[in-house]
């Protein structure tokens, strides 16, 4: 959070205000106004606010609501899971299916993803029919690019309008090859026109922004088109490590010193990382992205006593294989030594949480501690020690006596405990990341391996730089994955793994390595009709042109 960015929030308030002072006349003009008219009407200044409010509508879907992004894309990998303790974390199985793979189209997140995405969609859109500037044009087709990526990542299909288009009728649906080259020929089309990069403001597109964007579509475009067999075009391979060449000799980022201090409560300033993030200000409440639901979500009920007693929901956990990735086997029980080697693994001291909580950000195995060192314990009668085990019921169902500690926890984004000098963070200063350099470095590599003449010896060079940068030591060897293991900690999916967990990108990354339908632990038999979502049934009854996916 950079506390010179506050201006960013205040023109979205002045359009709340505008869209509810200018209610009634609307009703008189919505149609006898023309689009030109009306951005005439609204002015420079106007448009720049319907710019700002789809800027507003990338918050929940992904990162204020735990149930949307961050549920389907990393529930539904190895990398998480919700287990029902007692009767908490139940929502009727909702949670679980996710992970075990056996969701319907009747799924509420289903229908909460796709309606908050394509709100971005749509919002973005608009602006484009209100005369914007060639740069506020560029900044919308790319937040517009955002949300059909994500939405076609889900669904294999998004909804398109061209702006003016009649709102009388359904959008225009594009699927498979066509819809993932749209995304990419708006990108490259987009690309000159974009602001130029400049990390200590990163929260608006930007050029280096949307080159990141544009590597992932490029890497993922031939598992979009065909999920069960991707491929990887060498053209596509090749501009790839171009564009991922352009921001890593740019000189503008490098790998933060401590890795949890690109998601801090200051990281805006601590981080050398950001390419593109949400902008939050501690302890102001409009258009702040909820980041506190990322640690709320795992936290255990008595972690923040006595600060804040409602401050950990004792949900979200992974799995040992995904923790034993990191090269080590889960501990039954783990002190608070700061021996731990793999930076990203966590379990050392950190200022700003340690010293006030006892919190150590990272994964959360064996006794837990307070501030002062004193082990922590569950609200059973007797309480037992908060040692968080490893070991998840096979059903995802917890019921023994020690069903408050089962499954390791994850945390990724570093509570913000200062929101107005109050113990607790309603509203938390993190900016949320989006895009980070480490992941244009990984792509990077990916893509050098795959290129039609691969390049695994320059791609060892960056992987090895990263891993030094995270305390890791350097390998002489990293393949890209072990399809008969998708747990092996030596594959280049498993640093991407280490990497980037908690960060949704990690069932797209399973299906592009092409082992999403593997069995992993809580999901022991997978259906290829899994490989994209089911259309939500609401949504098929609101658009003609959308078409179930097969086998739902």
């Amino acid at each position: 959070m950079k506390q010179n960015k506050k201006y960013l929030l205040y023109p979205l308030l002045l359009f709340a205000t505008f869209i509810s002072n200018c209610s009634k006349l609307n009703e008189h003009l919505e149609n006898t106004l023309t689009n030109e008219q009306t951005a005439t009407a609204l002015g420079a200044s106007g448009t720049q606010l319907l710019l700002q409010a789809a800027y507003a509508d990338i918050a929940n879907p992904f990162f204020g609501d735990v149930g949307q992004v961050l549920n389907l894309t990393g529930n539904s990998s190895d990398e998480s899971l919700v287990p029902t303790r007692g009767g908490d974390w139940d929502d009727n199985g909702a949670w679980r299916v996710v992970h075990s793979h056996t969701w319907s189209a009747t799924l509420a997140s289903l229908l909460t993803t796709f309606n908050q995405l394509n709100k971005l969609n749509f919002d973005a859109t608009n602006v484009l029919a209100f005369t914007p500037t060639k740069t506020q044009a560029a900044e919308a087709r790319f937040l517009r690019a955002i949300a059909l990526y994500q939405l076609l990542d889900f669904f294999g299909q998004y909804p398109f309008r061209n702006p003016g288009d009649n709102l009388l009728n359904a959008p225009e649906v594009k699927s498979g090859a066509a819809a993932i080259d749209f995304i990419i020929s708006e990108l490259n089309a987009i690309l000159p026109d974009l602001p130029a990069a400049n990390p200590n403001m990163n929260y608006t597109a930007n050029i280096d922004a949307g080159r990141t964007l544009l590597m992932r579509a490029l890497l993922n475009r031939g598992a979009f088109s065909n999920r069960a067999n991707p491929t990887f075009a060498d053209a596509d391979m090749q501009q790839v490590v171009t564009l991922g060449n352009a921001i890593i000799t740019s000189g503008r980022y490098s790998f933060t010193p401590n890795y949890f201090d690109n998601f801090s409560a200051d990281n805006g300033i601590k981080s050398r990382e950001g390419i593109f993030a949400y902008l939050n200000t501690a302890g102001v409440t409009a258009n702040n992205a909820g980041g506190q639901c990322r640690w709320y979500s795992t936290l255990h009920y008595n972690m923040y006593k006595p600060k804040n007693p409602n401050a950990g929901w004792n949900g979200f956990s992974t799995i040992a294989e995904f923790y034993n990735a990191f090269g080590v086997a889960a501990p039954v029980t783990q002190t608070p030594a700061d021996t731990l080697l793999d930076k990203r693994l966590g379990g050392r001291y950190y200022v700003g949480s340690t010293n006030i909580s006892g919190l150590r950000p990272g994964f959360l195995i064996g006794q837990q501690y307070d501030e002062t060192g004193a082990p922590l314990k569950d609200r059973k009668v007797p309480a037992n020690n908060l040692a968080f085990k490893p070991a998840i019921s096979a059903n995802m169902i917890e019921t023994g006596n020690d069903l408050e500690i089962t499954g390791i926890r994850v945390i990724k984004y570093v509570p913000d405990y200062t929101d107005n000098g109050k113990y607790y963070d309603a509203n938390p200063g993190n900016d949320m990341m989006f895009f980070r350099y480490a992941d244009v470095v990984l792509m990077t590599a990916e893509a050098m391996m795959r290129k039609g003449t691969p390049d695994n010896a320059g791609a060892l060079v960056l992987i090895n730089q990263l891993r030094t940068a995270r305390g890791a030591s350097t390998v002489g060897s990293m393949p890209l994955v072990n399809t008969g293991n998708v747990s092996d900690p030596t594959t280049l999916l498993a640093e991407r793994g280490r990497e980037m967990y908690w960060e949704n990108v990690r069932r797209t990354d399973l299906i592009r390595f092409g082992v999403f339908l593997k069995p992993w632990a809580y999901k022991p038999t997978d259906d290829p009709k899994n490989l994209v979502y089911p259309i939500p049934q609401q949504a098929l009854a609101a658009n003609p042109n959308l078409t179930q996916n097969p086998g739902y």
